[in-house]
């Protein structure tokens, strides 16, 4: 289990307990937490999960793949170093204090 922080464009906090396992997308859906809209239900077929992470995260996490990459284009205000589709990052006990800032909106 890790412990995740979702932060929302508002600066509010949601502290999750997340499974290995799942995505850090299923963790903030099973939570409650909005800003994470996840429309393909975690299929890597839009980016409305889409997060920024915390920049003591980002070479933490394993590489994006071509088709994250690919959804990555769509998604509200994209960085090239710190955007991440939620759907794709399986939580482990590595991800315990991982942190990640929502975007304003997604689309």
């Amino acid at each position: 289990m890790a412990t995740i922080t979702y932060i929302e464009h508002d600066g509010t906090k949601h502290v999750v307990e997340v499974k290995n396992g799942l995505t850090v997308m299923e963790g903030a859906r099973d939570n409650g937490v909005p800003g994470i809209e996840a429309d393909c239900g975690g299929a890597c077929a839009c980016s409305t999960c889409h997060v920024y992470i915390a920049p003591e995260w980002a070479d933490r996490l394993p590489a994006k793949d071509a088709m994250e990459e690919d959804m990555l284009d769509f998604a509200w205000q994209p960085d090239p170093a710190r955007s991440r589709l939620t759907c794709q990052i399986k939580v482990t006990e590595e991800l315990n204090g991982l942190v990640v800032n929502m975007p304003e909106r997604q689309i």
